[in-house]
């Protein structure tokens, strides 16, 4: 069987190139804050390379741009393989990739005009916010009406994961996006004051908690036991990973609005459910690396899979931290300093990014026609420079977050403050700087794999000798 010509890897060819792309993109934009940080001249006295403007253009584009973008290629692959049938509809698998090239290039070029509604993670405005729903309601007929025309009776529980991320971020997007329009670029939010933050925070932690972990743990499902050459430890434990995450996930958003005016019993059922969520996250953190037993041999020589493995390893440290950061007393200390920025980073890049990365080298030489990757030592390369970078990243952050928690609230035997915002301020250089090491040498790994993919595409002779592909 040819499978080239039985599925459709055109659309997933695109979306794993532009993976790539955008990853650099907002990688890039990242260490240029990271450095307007430290040297706050980076700016150039001009509004639209300020900070608060480049700053929702780099979480858009590393989130929905190059996070998206992989989302669109495991699943449009994954659900294909596992339901052994094409997509339902070429056009509208076409109009996916073209319609959200299309949103990015928008965003790219609204936020650094200052067109925003504020919204964290839901900035872009109305016209753009429409198209959003458009693009994904095709999305979500794609993948739903290819899962209901398969040819197995089973659905793979990664089909499971991709298809509750997609039905949740539809209802997340058009609930939170809800607004009156007065012109073309802005519009106000439908809901008032305390509600608006409730809403947007339910918004906001659950397009992490779908967006950002039920999709990229049905990239999991599939790649880690796919490369490992194993099935998955415990086909039930992901069965009960799936339902008791979806279930939890949606009421932990009141985390992010401790000590605020949202009522104190919300406030408190959110650090309740964040607390809960720890099981299910360490539940599928566990199964997901014992999938490797028997197997352990191959990370030795196999860096796609120390990819995947050591972003489980993230997910799982992420997972732990956050639920302890929801304890009201710890987020005290830890609410509004670096220390947050630390773990949004370890989730971002140590598990979102790099089970992306690791899904999208064991795709190309697949969906290209290579018998391997141009190189393995650049993948291992890339695989040391990334780990040690997010290392950096998030140490310095954990580091320079608990010193402002506790200079903040430092007081003199007068109750007065014992420490300005200034001095804090002036504390925080050395981990800036260490913050920016570590985000730079992240970028640089993408720029590796983009050489990597380049070479592999245009089917130049491997540099060394290769693990075996397994897609």
């Amino acid at each position: 069987m040819d499978t080239q010509t039985t599925y459709n890897y055109k659309v997933v060819r695109q979306f794993a190139v532009m993976t790539v792309v955008w990853g650099i993109v907002g990688m890039l934009v990242g260490v240029i804050i990271a450095a307007q940080l430290v040297w706050p001249q980076l700016n150039f006295d001009l509004p639209w390379l300020t900070y608060s403007r480049l700053r929702p253009l780099h979480t858009n584009a590393v989130i929905f741009a190059f996070g998206g973008s992989a989302l669109f290629t495991t699943s449009y692959y994954v659900v294909q393989r596992t339901c052994q049938v094409r997509l339902i509809s070429d056009k509208l698998a076409a109009f996916t990739f073209w319609g959200w090239t299309l949103i990015i290039l928008l965003a790219a070029i609204t936020l650094p005009l200052g067109i925003t509604t504020s919204k964290e993670y839901a900035e872009l405005e109305w016209p753009i916010d429409i198209l959003i729903a458009v693009v994904w309601v095709t999305y979500a007929i794609v993948f739903f009406g290819t899962v209901l025309k398969r040819k197995t009776p089973h659905i793979y529980v990664a089909n499971w994961f991709f298809g509750a991320f997609i039905i949740t971020v539809a209802i997340l997007h058009i609930v939170n996006s809800a607004a009156l329009p007065i012109s073309m670029t802005k519009s106000y939010s439908v809901y008032a004051g305390t509600i608006d933050a409730m809403v947007q925070w339910w918004y906001g932690h659950n397009a992490v908690g779908f967006f950002l972990t039920a999709g990229f743990l049905g990239i999991m499902y599939y790649f880690v036991p796919k490369q490992a050459g194993r099935p998955v430890f415990s086909y039930r434990l992901s069965v009960v990973h799936f339902w008791s995450l979806i279930s939890i996930y949606m009421w932990a958003g009141p985390h992010h609005l401790h000590y605020t005016a949202l009522p104190d019993w919300t406030q408190s059922l959110g650090m309740a459910f964040s607390i809960l969520l720890l099981a299910p996250s360490w539940g599928g953190m566990i199964n997901g690396i014992m999938t490797l037993s028997g197997a352990w041999h191959k990370l030795r020589t196999d860096p796609i899979l120390k990819f995947l493995i050591v972003s489980l390893s993230f997910y799982g440290m992420s997972t732990f931290e956050g639920p302890m950061m929801s304890i009201k007393t710890v987020n005290a200390l830890s609410h509004y300093t670096d220390w947050t920025i630390g773990h949004v980073h370890s989730g971002a890049l140590g598990w979102v990014a790099m089970v992306s990365i690791g899904a999208i080298y064991a795709l190309i030489p697949h969906l290209f026609g290579r018998k391997q990757m141009y190189s393995i030592k650049l993948i291992d390369t890339h695989f040391w420079i990334s780990t040690i970078g997010v290392v950096l990243y998030i140490v310095s952050m954990w580091i320079a977050g608990v010193m402002q928690g506790l200079m903040w609230r430092a007081v003199n035997a007068d109750g007065t403050l014992t420490y300005s915002f200034v001095e804090s301020l002036e504390r925080m250089y050395p981990y800036y700087i260490v913050r920016l090491l570590g985000g730079a040498m992240f970028f640089v790994g993408m720029l590796i794999m983009a050489y990597n993919m380049w070479k592999t595409i245009a089917g130049s002779e491997p540099a060394d000798d290769a693990i075996p592909q397994t897609a």
